[in-house]
């Protein structure tokens, strides 16, 4: 069993910058890739980034490529997710995942999630 608490969300300006983290519980935590995803009111969650269990490899939608960066720290179970240039289209709530089987890019591969952590970007 891992429990996940997200936190780090808030408003800002478009341009700014924001740093989500995503706190985990349980001794796995760094066995596995971790996923980080959002979901706009009325919409599907959708995929942002990912990382391995290392931390050696990343993956991105490209509507946050090179704005967006993912990384974690094994010895405080915690994943983060780096924000820049923010746009008022990443307004979404947001949420981390364990990614327990499967393609990392969709949500039936991840076996827990956080409660989300929402963030609003103003124009």
């Amino acid at each position: 069993q891992v429990q996940l608490v997200e936190s780090g969300g808030g408003l800002v300006q478009a341009g700014g910058s924001l740093r989500l983290s995503c706190a985990a519980s349980g001794r796995t935590f760094s066995s596995y890739g971790m996923g980080w995803f959002r979901q706009a009111p009325g919409k599907e969650r959708d995929f942002v980034a990912w990382i391995d269990w290392s931390g050696g490899r990343t993956y991105y939608a490209d509507s946050v490529k090179g704005r967006f960066t993912i990384s974690r720290d094994n010895a405080k179970n915690t994943v983060y997710l780096q924000m820049s240039s923010l746009k008022v289209e990443d307004t979404a709530d947001y949420y981390c995942g364990v990614h327990s089987s499967g393609s990392y890019y969709y949500t039936a591969g991840y076996a827990y999630w956080g409660q989300g952590t929402q963030v609003t970007v103003s124009s």
